[in-house]
């Protein structure tokens, strides 16, 4: 039988982490890729058994990257730490890793969100795939873009998709929503910074990025948890190609040198 590892990427997640690794005891190793969280994260991993790696943050394709070399197994299943392996899931990936014949290399896994209190049906968020999550040790690898990265497959065969969906707890509250707002942007500034960029364009990509997941993606059917996603991905978008525009001009807001006109 094929053994697989499961790994997970860390920074301060000490409140969803047991879960998550509680959901991949199944496997046959838990790793945890963590950034040097400061709030108990690789001490609790380790008191359950997960194989801990520190690794110095240089952006999400780089760490994922290092998260592949330290698994040790045939298969590989990624998680993060807000999401959850379900017994549906297992039993699938258990099927595909054991198959001699039928099995592919590399595949998508679905996503169930829960958020606001509800489980969101549409907002662009179910399905919701990131990188494909299974796959086979070498034939898959990432780019090394700081967020949102992207896959380099590997493999000459065509990805598969799995049917059972594991489930996902992005935020706990607004604070939350509102730090990876501004985590991410930071990070996604980088990505444009050597685009034309104007507050104009800031203004539209984020106002584009709202009617997209509110009107087209439906986000509308979601209540008010929709009307939420699609506010955050229109903050996260603006605020992205302003921090880029500053990043052009190469210096933060200044004090002031002279007195208002008036005083």
């Amino acid at each position: 039988m094929s053994k697989i590892s499961v790994y997970i990427i860390t920074y301060n997640e000490a409140e969803k982490v047991a879960a998550t690794i509680e959901s991949a005891k199944w496997a046959d190793e838990v790793v945890l890729v963590d950034s040097w969280s400061t709030d108990g994260t690789p001490e609790l991993a380790a008191r359950m058994g997960a194989k801990v790696v520190q690794v110095e943050f240089k952006g999400f394709g780089d760490l994922r990257n290092h998260a592949i070399a330290a698994c040790s197994h045939e298969w590989i299943f990624s998680l993060d730490a807000d999401e959850r392996c379900t017994p549906q899931a297992e039993k699938e990936i258990r099927s595909i890793i054991n198959s001699s014949t039928d099995a592919l290399d590399v595949y998508w896994m679905p996503r169930r969100n829960y958020f606001m209190g509800r489980w969101i049906k549409h907002s662009g968020w179910y399905p919701n795939y990131r990188q494909p999550q299974l796959f086979r040790n070498g034939a898959m690898a990432y780019d090394l873009k700081p967020v949102h990265e992207g896959y380099v497959l590997k493999s000459s065969k065509p990805i598969g998709h799995l049917r059972n969906a594991i489930w996902q707890f992005p935020f706990k509250n607004m604070a939350e929503v509102m730090h990876k707002s501004n985590r991410y942007s930071t990070l996604g500034a980088q990505k444009i910074v050597d685009k034309r960029l104007s507050m104009s364009t800031a203004l539209t990509h984020g106002l584009w990025s709202f009617v997209k997941h509110y009107v087209f993606k439906r986000g509308f059917l979601d209540g008010w948890a929709g009307f939420v996603i699609a506010l955050g991905n229109f903050e996260g978008t603006f605020y992205r190609y302003v921090k880029a525009i500053e990043l052009q001009k190469g210096s933060a807001w200044q004090a002031p040198t002279t007195p208002p006109p008036d005083a």
